[in-house]
């Protein structure tokens, strides 16, 4: 991957690959899961016993084949007290996020169903490069899985390859695992060899085909990444749009696992649904709309918006061009409007914040209108301080808020106000002076210039329209 990060914590589709396979792996309900992990264990150590706590952590300090990793994780099970004498044993990887869990229920119960030693989720593709291949005998029979370092020129025309995911017998699993060998053109223990030590035993080996060969690729690079991304997020919408949602245009919209979409949903072009994200029933999103762990109520409407964290009301109304930070939360039928930026704040039923604003670390209350070019300014320079704003309030333009301050319900401010003290309920806070007009400043402090030029000539014009002045008309002129 090129990257500082570990290949199998590249998110896909707002979860980590490794993420994804481990809900899958869930899925089974699983009596235990061991991660068997090497190459910075640092990192994806936490990450998977965040994404399953109950997960047994296995350390391969040696990177030496799939089947020395088995060994590590059977050995880490003993160390537990819980390694498995009987049953099924699934082996899965971490780099394979389309996978899902009713395949692998559907594997499993496959597998038991024929009483095999080992079984092989395979695939039919038409560019097998790269992959081992399924060898069948002429009844159709399992005799070897061939990596492709060491097959034949017949044996690489095989289209059936292994994906990798095995189901193993335990029992059979805990005798034979240390007996692979590692003589092999690269030198490891090869965990597919286990089929030729069942054959020789003479115990049955299947191999299940799956159609949807997708759920087993893995990705290597970022151009496979990228590749995956693409088909995961295909799949999501189809399901979303076969369970009611109409998303207008696929190729530009993209949502998340783990969002929640309600039936009558619309996404418009260009939006973006991430993370854990619910969108309920007649909301519209978008176009050019990106909500991450967001909140959308019934029927909103939000528009060329940017949010985070953030709580949508019902029938409420945002954007374009809004700017929602964590620990918004807009009411029913609340409006927060054009250019207008909130953080940390709750904006009341039917309060409206429409135009070119600031609102952070605020409670504004039902009904209230905050006008056009209003700041609330929250911040003393060392801590934040919270503005409250009663119910039906009616603030004008180009106010600004110094907190901590409060108004009354029922208040109102005058436009330009810069309001510092508390203002009582029903008071009308006005901090501006009265105008004063000084005749002749710009002459004489703007002499020469088109603005002096300007008002010169609105002058001459006043003077000539004024009765009794040379050049007005009369009703006797001709």
């Amino acid at each position: 991957m090129k990257s500082k990060t570990m290949k199998v914590l590249h998110e896909v589709g707002g979860r980590s690959m490794v993420g994804h396979v481990l809900r899958a792996v869930d899925a089974l309900e699983p009596t235990c899961v061991c991660a068997v992990v090497g190459h910075q264990r640092e990192q994806v150590g936490p990450h998977v016993q965040e994404c399953l706590p109950a997960a047994v952590l296995a350390v391969q300090d040696e990177q030496l084949g799939t089947g020395h990793a088995v060994r590590v994780a059977l050995e880490a099970l003993a160390a537990e007290g819980r390694r498995p004498e009987r049953g099924t044993v699934l082996v899965a990887y971490g780099d394979t996020p389309l996978l899902e869990g009713a395949t692998l229920r559907a594997f499993a119960a496959e597998h038991e169903a024929a009483q095999a030693a080992v079984s092989i989720l395979s695939g039919v593709v038409d560019r097998p490069t790269g992959y081992g291949r399924i060898v069948r005998d002429d009844d159709g029979d399992v005799v070897a899985i061939v990596e492709e370092k060491d097959a034949t020129a017949d044996q690489r025309a095989i289209t059936e390859i292994n994906s990798g995911i095995l189901a193993f017998e335990a029992g059979f699993l805990a005798e034979v695992i240390g007996r692979l060998g590692n003589d092999n053109a690269k030198g490891e223990y090869y965990l597919t060899d286990t089929v030729q030590l069942a054959r020789d035993a003479g115990l049955t080996v299947t191999a299940h085909p799956i159609d949807d060969v997708w759920q087993t690729e893995g990705a290597n690079d970022r151009v496979q990444l990228a590749a995956i991304g693409r088909e995961l997020n295909r799949r999501i919408l189809h399901r979303w749009m076969r369970e009611g949602v109409t998303v207008v245009d696929p190729e530009t919209t993209w949502v998340d696992a783990d969002v929640v979409l309600a039936p009558d949903v619309t996404l418009l072009p260009g939006t973006q649904l991430l993370g854990a994200t619910v969108v309920a029933e007649d909301a519209v999103v978008g176009p050019d709309t990106t909500l991450t762990d967001c909140e959308v109520g019934v029927g909103a409407r939000v528009v060329r918006t940017h949010a985070l964290l953030s709580v949508i009301g019902d029938r409420a109304a945002v954007g374009p061009f809004a700017y929602l930070r964590p620990g918004t939360r807009i009411g029913t039928a609340g409006k927060v409007g054009t250019f207008v930026e909130t953080k940390n704040s709750a904006i009341g039923d039917g309060a409206k914040v429409p135009h070119l604003s600031y609102v952070g670390d605020a409670e504004i209350g039902e009904g209230t209108n905050i006008g056009a070019g209003t700041i609330f300014a929250n911040y003393d320079g060392m801590q934040k301080h919270r503005t409250t704003v009663g119910r039906h309030v009616k603030t004008g333009s180009n106010n600004t808020f110094v907190a901590p301050v409060s108004v009354g319900d029922g208040a109102g401010t005058g436009a330009g106000t810069v309001v510092r003290r508390d203002v009582p309920p029903g008071a009308l806070a006005v901090s501006a002076g009265q105008q004063r007009n000084v005749p002749g400043w710009v002459q004489s402090r703007r002499a020469g210039t088109e603005q002096a030029r300007a008002a010169a000539a609105a002058q001459r014009s006043g003077d000539a329209d004024e009765p009794g002045q040379a050049g007005d008309a009369t009703p006797g002129d001709a």
